[in-house]
C-alpha cells in the first residue's frame, strides 16, 4: 500500500476545491468534492477558526482518511471573545476580558495537546496565552488570576465539582463595545492634536 498525505490549514466548515486542497488532491485521482464535503462536516464546529487538516490517501485503492488537528489556544480565546485579533500593544491596550469559566472550557478541550500534566497546569497554560494577546480574565490581569489558581480559588470549577457558566451573546457584545470604546478613547488625543495643527496653518 502506497500512502500520500496532503496537509493544509482550513477555516472550519469552509474548505473548498480551490487552493490549497484542490491542486494537491486532484492529481491523486480521488473525488475532491467529496473530500471537501467530508472536511467541512468534520470541522463545522470550528467555524471562524483555522484548523490543521490532513488527508491521508491510499493511492492504490483511492480510499482516504481525514485527520483534524486542534486549533491553537489563541484561536479558541478569540472565538470565545468574538474578536478577530489580539492586541498589537498587549501591555497598553486590552482587547477584551474572558471569564475563568471560558478559560477552563478551553483548557479541557486542549488538554491532550498541551504540555501540562494536570488540569490546573492546563488552565494556567491557557491563562498564559492571554498575556501577549492583551486579554484580561474577569477584568483582572493573567498574572493575578494565575496567583488565584495557585491559591486554589477555582479548584471546584477546574475539577468539575462546580458547574461552569458562560456569558450570553448580549454580555459578549457589551464587552466588545466596552473595549473598542477604550481603544478609541486612547486614540482620541492624537486626532485632536492633528486637528489643532491644521487650524494653526
Amino acid at each position: 500500500m502506497s500512502e500520500q498525505t496532503v496537509s493544509a490549514l482550513i477555516e472550519g466548515g469552509k474548505a473548498t476545491a480551490g487552493p490549497p486542497l484542490g491542486p494537491a488532491l486532484g492529481p491523486l485521482g480521488i473525488n475532491t468534492g467529496k473530500v471537501v464535503a467530508d472536511i467541512n462536516e468534520k470541522t463545522k464546529s470550528f467555524e471562524g477558526i483555522t484548523v490543521p487538516v490532513k488527508v491521508i490517501i491510499d493511492t492504490s485503492s483511492k480510499n482516504y482518511v481525514i485527520e483534524i488537528g486542534s486549533p491553537s489556544v489563541s484561536s479558541l480565546i478569540k472565538k470565545e471573545l468574538g474578536i478577530k485579533k489580539g492586541s498589537g500593544k498587549a501591555a497598553e491596550q486590552k482587547v477584551g476580558s474572558i471569564t475563568i469559566d471560558q478559560i477552563i472550557k478551553i483548557a479541557r478541550s486542549k488538554k491532550e495537546f498541551l504540555l501540562a500534566k494536570t488540569d490546573k497546569s492546563a488552565v494556567k497554560e491557557v491563562i498564559g496565552a492571554c498575556v501577549p494577546m492583551g486579554v484580561l480574565i474577569d477584568e483582572k490581569t493573567p498574572q493575578e488570576v494565575i496567583k488565584e489558581v495557585n491559591e486554589g480559588k477555582y479548584d471546584n470549577k477546574i475539577t468539575g465539582k462546580e458547574a461552569l457558566k458562560f456569558p450570553t451573546a448580549e454580555e459578549l457584545a457589551e464587552m466588545r463595545k466596552k473595549y473598542s470604546a477604550v481603544e478609541e478613547k486612547k486614540e482620541e488625543p492624537k486626532g485632536k492634536a492633528k486637528g489643532k495643527g491644521k487650524k494653526k496653518k
